[in-house]
């Protein structure tokens, strides 16, 4: 289920880095380290949940980071930017940890019907 979200937002990163132009106004800095923030916090957050695991995902969206960063290279007039890069895997650090956080708190509690616990201090 997560996969589809993930794969839309990577279609959507790369559209827009192949178009000489945003849309919109220009993103001058710092807005634009943040949309770089923000659009891969969202990517790591689908890839986490779509793996179930935070490494896997941080890896996959920083990989395609940089495959982006260099796929700009080629489209005139953008250019690549390693701080562009910085800014993609810092928010993807961020949404992979929030993604399993927001997983691992979604687990259900301990069985109400499971062991008693044994009191602190007491021998059996």
């Amino acid at each position: 289920m997560w996969w589809l979200p993930a794969l839309l937002i990577m279609g959507v990163i790369w559209s827009l880095s192949s178009a000489p132009q945003t849309p919109g106004p220009s993103l001058e800095h710092p807005v634009d380290w943040a949309a770089h923030f923000l659009a891969y916090l969202a990517l790591a957050f689908t890839l986490a949940r779509a793996t179930g695991r935070r490494g896997a995902a941080l890896v996959i969206a920083a990989w395609f980071g940089a495959l982006d960063e260099i796929h700009q290279a080629f489209v005139p007039p953008r250019e690549a930017g390693v701080q562009d890069w910085l800014f993609d895997v810092a928010g993807a650090w961020l949404g992979s940890s929030l993604a399993l956080r927001r997983a691992r708190s979604a687990r259900p509690a301990a069985r109400a019907d499971g062991p008693p616990e044994r009191a602190a201090g007491h021998a059996t």
